[in-house]
């Protein structure tokens, strides 16, 4: 199943939010493609405020390269990832990440890029696109299963 999601405007965040949670299925792993600046970390705070995340929780992981915040609604644990700044992939399997892809949480992955070869088969693509008039598109690919 693929879809679009479009954001006029930093205001639209929190609806736009609410719809990509509206089509969240049970895949759990999350990959966020853009350039630089596109708005991967600002949607997914927005997403996680949509999920129960307290207010200004999910900030980007880039020094810590995951967080883990819990929904205060559903006590679903949740982990962003900002993997940016790893160099390889064995740097990615000696912090774990295919553990916490196979623990059933939510793993919401920026830079996934970094990783490609050891993203799980039903990981959902969303690129986000930055429109001539500074606007965003989600564009977002569910896997068949």
């Amino acid at each position: 199943m693929d879809y679009t999601i479009q954001i006029p405007g930093i205001q639209a965040l929190p609806e736009a939010a609410r719809k990509f949670k509206e089509n969240m299925g049970d895949e759990t792993v999350y990959c966020f493609y853009g350039e630089m600046g596109a708005g991967k970390t600002t949607f997914i705070n927005a997403l996680a405020k949509a999920l129960g995340v307290e207010d200004d929780v999910a900030n980007s992981p880039s020094f810590s390269i995951i967080n883990e915040y819990r929904s205060d609604t559903t006590a679903e644990l949740i982990y962003h990832f900002d993997l940016y700044r790893l160099e390889s992939i064995d740097e990615a399997m000696d912090i774990g990440v295919d553990d916490y892809f196979d623990s059933g949480a939510l793993c919401l992955l920026e830079w996934p890029e970094r990783i490609e070869k050891m993203l799980p088969d039903d990981a959902v693509r969303v690129d986000i696109t930055v429109n001539d008039d500074n606007s965003r598109t989600l564009s977002v690919h569910v896997p068949e299963h």
